[in-house]
This record gives C-alpha cells, sequence and structure tokens, in this order.
C-alpha cells in the first residue's frame, strides 16, 4: 500500500484574515436645473418638493433663478427646500448631471463640461446633427425621457404626458364649444332634457384612453377610432363602459365626423410622421363651429388641415371648423406636467444614489440603458447612428468595459 505524505510549509499553519464584506458607500449626487429657454416651454424639470427629498438624502442641487416661475414655484420655494439659486446659467451647467424639461439649445449645449450626464426630452422630428456632435465632442452621456423604460417595460414619462394631453384635449375642446371663443355655444355634457355634444377620438393610446374617460366623465357621446383592435379592446377594458369603437373605416368616419361637435387627433406614429387620417373634404363636412383638438401636431398632425399653432395663438378656422394645434399641450397646465415629471424621475435617481457610481447603476438598470442615446462621446442608439451616419456603439459592452 502506498504510504500518502502530507508537506507542511510555514504557511500553513498561519491564521488567515477574514475578509469582510464592507457596505458600499451611496454616492453623492451634484444635480443643476436650468431655466427652460425653449418656446413656451412653461415646465420644469423638478419641484420644489423634490428637490427637498434629494438635498434631506445628502445631495446638492443647485438652481437657476425664475427657472419654477412659469410653474408657479419660486426661488424662495426651492430655497426653503434646500436647493442652491444661481444667477448665472454657467453656474448651473457645472453639475454632474443636469436634468431639463426640453432638449438643450447649441448655447446650453456649449455651457456643459467634459463627461456630464444630461436628462432631457429629445424631440426626434427637430433633432440636428450637429446637436449630437458638439455633445459628442464634451463626451456627454445624454438620457432621453421618450425612452426610458420602467420595471414593466412600459415608458412612465411617455405615459404621465400622454394622460395629460389627452385630459387637457377634452377641456380645451370643451373651452372652444362656448359662445365666449366663437364655438357653437355647447356644454359638452349636456343638461336633463338636452343631448350631450358628441366626441369622436380617433386613436386608442394612452392619449385617447385619457381623452375618453375625461369626455365621458363630463358626461358627453363618445366614438373612438383605431386600426389596433387589441387597443380597442384594452381601452374598453380599462374605462369599463361599454362605448362605440371601430376601426378606422373611411366612410363611417366621414359620417361620424360630420355629426360631430368635437374630434381629438390622437394618432401615434412609431417613427416618422402620423398618417393623415382626416382629408380636407372629410373637415369641409363638419358642422360650422365644430372644434378639432390635434394632439398628434408634434409628428405632423392626423389632419390634413392641421398646421402647428402656439399657446398665444392657439386657433385658427377653416371650413369654419375651429383648429387647436399646440404642440406641447402639457405645457399649458405646466405645474400638474412638473410634478408628473418629477414623480417618475425622483425614484430613478434615489435607486441611483445606492450604487457606488452613475454608471454601475446604469450597468444593473435595464430601463435606463434603453434611454440612453449617448455614452460618453460614444451613439449607442442604432435609429440614430443610421440616420445621421455615425459610428454605434453597444451600450452594454461600453458599460462592462468601464467597470
Amino acid at each position: 500500500m502506498a504510504e500518502i505524505t502530507t508537506t507542511y510549509t510555514a504557511f500553513s499553519h498561519i491564521t488567515q484574515e477574514e475578509r469582510l464584506l464592507i457596505a458600499m458607500q451611496p454616492q453623492k449626487l451634484f444635480i443643476g436645473i436650468p431655466k427652460e429657454t425653449s418656446f413656451q416651454e412653461n415646465r420644469v424639470a423638478l419641484t420644489p418638493e423634490s428637490v427637498a427629498v434629494l438635498v434631506n438624502n445628502g445631495h446638492r442641487v443647485v438652481v437657476e433663478t425664475k427657472a419654477g416661475e412659469k410653474s408657479s414655484f419660486t426661488d424662495h420655494d426651492y430655497s426653503e427646500a434646500g436647493a442652491i439659486i444661481v444667477y448665472d446659467t454657467a453656474e448651473v451647467y457645472q453639475a454632474d448631471i443636469i436634468i431639463k424639461v426640453a432638449p438643450m439649445s447649441l448655447k446650453e449645449v456649449m455651457m456643459t463640461k467634459y463627461n456630464q450626464t444630461v436628462f432631457s426630452a429629445l424631440h426626434l422630428p427637430t433633432l440636428e446633427a450637429s446637436y449630437l456632435k458638439h455633445l459628442i465632442e464634451k463626451k456627454v452621456t445624454a438620457i432621453a425621457y421618450e425612452y426610458i423604460k420602467d420595471d414593466y417595460g412600459r415608458f412612465p414619462i411617455v405615459r404621465v404626458i400622454s394622460e395629460i394631453a389627452g385630459s387637457a384635449a377634452i377641456l380645451i375642446g370643451a373651452e372652444y364649444l362656448s359662445n365666449i371663443n366663437n364655438g357653437q355655444g355647447l356644454l359638452l355634457g349636456g343638461i336633463a332634457g338636452v343631448p350631450p355634444a358628441r366626441v369622436v377620438i380617433l386613436g386608442g393610446g394612452a392619449v385617447g384612453e385619457y381623452a375618453t374617460r375625461t369626455a365621458l366623465g363630463l358626461g358627453a357621446e363618445v366614438r373612438v377610432f383605431d386600426n389596433s383592435i387589441y387597443k380597442l379592446m384594452r381601452l374598453q377594458n380599462n374605462v369599463n363602459i361599454r362605448i362605440y369603437t371601430s376601426i378606422i373605416n373611411p366612410a363611417l368616419l366621414s359620417t361620424e365626423l360630420s355629426k360631430a361637435d368635437l374630434v381629438i387627433g390622437a394618432i401615434h406614429s412609431e417613427a416618422g410622421r402620423t398618417p393623415i387620417i382626416v382629408t380636407k373634404e372629410m373637415v369641409s363636412h363638419m358642422k360650422p363651429g365644430s372644434v378639432i383638438v390635434d394632439v398628434s401636431i408634434d409628428q405632423g398632425g392626423c389632419f390634413e388641415t392641421s398646421r402647428i399653432t402656439n399657446h398665444k395663438n392657439p386657433v385658427f378656422r377653416q371650413f369654419d371648423v375651429i383648429h387647436y394645434c399646440v404642440p406641447n399641450i402639457a405645457s399649458r397646465v405646466s405645474k400638474t406636467a412638473s410634478a408628473a415629471l418629477s414623480h417618475v424621475l425622483i425614484p430613478i435617481l434615489q435607486r441611483a444614489q445606492k450604487h457606488a457610481n452613475f454608471d454601475q447603476f446604469m450597468l444593473n438598470n435595464v430601463g435606463m440603458r434603453n434611454g440612453i442615446y449617448l455614452y460618453k462621446g460614444h451613439v449607442t442608439n442604432l435609429y440614430l447612428s443610421q440616420r445621421f451616419e455615425m459610428k454605434y456603439t453597444n451600450l452594454d459592452l461600453l458599460l462592462s468595459s468601464s467597470m
């Protein structure tokens, strides 16, 4: 039988030190909130209440003076919440993270510092290559609100803004049906013995659903058109009332439009321009004094007669039909819209602070990664790289290599 020998060394008898798992220190964020400079943009990215949450968790927040003025938030409100008020826009852009509502102007892009992180909307229809090139030169990490997903694969910011737009569209339409705005003089919901106004809604997505909820809540008679049976079924289920729904059949739609008092355009296009659903001829057969609210105007509009207006001059008449075609309807109710945006962003920032740095947070959060279109000077959105003929780099590979 072979003899078993064991070799001992001096090292074998030395007690090894125990390695303890040390809790990771949460990162402290330095956040800047500039005043919005885009035309008729009245919202602010974070409300004073949201700023207070961040400051109480040890973060530093710098707010440009009068940033919240158009949303009825004063500098005093932000100061009481713990923010630092600055009077120079360039000072705000010294922060590590910039949080805006609208995309930055080229002037603001030039103020960004290297390796900065920017949260804002992207607005694909107005995006230019020069905007991206300047951000690439500064090695900025840019995150688009339109693409951020939650843990359930949904787009939370797009959703809340759509809810606001849908609800506001009905209230706007009701306002323009009144005599004070030279409408038909109709009360949207009618009264006992008097029939309500008839509302036609084009689109069964989030905007269409909340337009339907608001119109039904006011007592209007509602008809919804969409080419997706699934969306129509979902809308019926969500509003929990059996209403008139139909696919978009031109002959049937034309008949309904001729009887409608208010028409809401809520057609969404996944890419490119919204298709024209309502032709000039259909509009010409609508009742005099009836109202069109084209929510999809930011993608070109779904009415052939639509053209972009603004909050100061919101309507025009064609075929004696009132057209309201203002993009960014949510800015009309800026305080509500600002609060809605803040309530989505705060949980994201609170989750980010639990990681050693922002890169690690993004690596561990699939929904956030979906919102990143530039990462430290690399284009990580395939659509943008193809549209502007720029080099595409896989974000997962970039994040993995940086860890």
